[in-house]
């Protein structure tokens, strides 16, 4: 599954208005791709971390539920999740949102099933805020000893901000990307499944 940013990325090929839109959604472009993708090993020694550390926590910018599809446990989906659903106009009879992994959708663009209105995913879009209820789980995680950022431009904020925050509260911050931003306090160059792999001793991280 391409990225957003990078030689091969969305970006480079095509416009934000083309992709993280309502009308990008009508498409369901990305939950077709998405969901013929599976969890790669980088998902998997996650995993296998927040098994073996009770402190752990992952904030993962990406939408696509691959870190729960692996076990990730106490994973904070920072910019929502496509698998999510919510009415456009949050009608009095629907909940906040609610799981729907049916691809394809029945109908498009989808509908609320309560008001019959349009349903959208639960998704933070471009110039929307974080929802409070995530923003207080993610700053809840920057009280660690270790904090890895991997896979990022660290472009994007109030995300790009977190790994920084951890650093000023003390944490040691390890980066891992095929293009480092050299922001941190080490920067490993690598694609994350391959440098994940080798960091791992049985469960642990060295």
């Amino acid at each position: 599954m391409p990225t957003f940013r990078g030689a091969d990325g969305l970006w480079s090929n095509f416009r934000v208005e083309e992709l993280a839109t309502p009308e990008a959604f009508a498409r369901e472009w990305r939950r077709r791709l998405v969901a013929a993708c599976r969890p790669n090993r980088a998902h998997e020694v996650l995993a296998a971390w927040s098994r073996r550390y009770p402190r752990f926590a992952l904030i993962t910018q990406n939408v696509d539920g691959l870190h729960e599809r692996a076990g990730t446990r106490n994973a904070v989906q920072f910019h929502g999740s496509l698998w999510d659903l919510r009415c456009a106009e949050s009608c009095a009879g629907s909940p906040e949102r609610w799981r729907d992994e049916t691809v394809p959708f029945p109908s498009l663009p989808p509908c609320c099933p309560h008001c019959g209105g349009l349903a959208r995913p639960g998704v933070v879009w471009f110039g929307e805020p974080i929802e409070p209820a995530v923003m207080e789980r993610a700053v809840a995680g920057l009280e660690c000893d270790v904090c890895v950022v991997v896979g990022t431009s660290a472009v994007v904020y109030p995300a790009a901000g977190l790994a920084d925050e951890a650093q000023r509260r003390g944490a040691f911050t390890i980066e891992i990307n095929p293009e480092p931003t050299r922001r941190f306090d080490l920067a490993i160059v690598g694609r994350a499944e391959e440098v994940l792999e080798k960091l791992q001793i049985g469960d642990r991280l060295i």
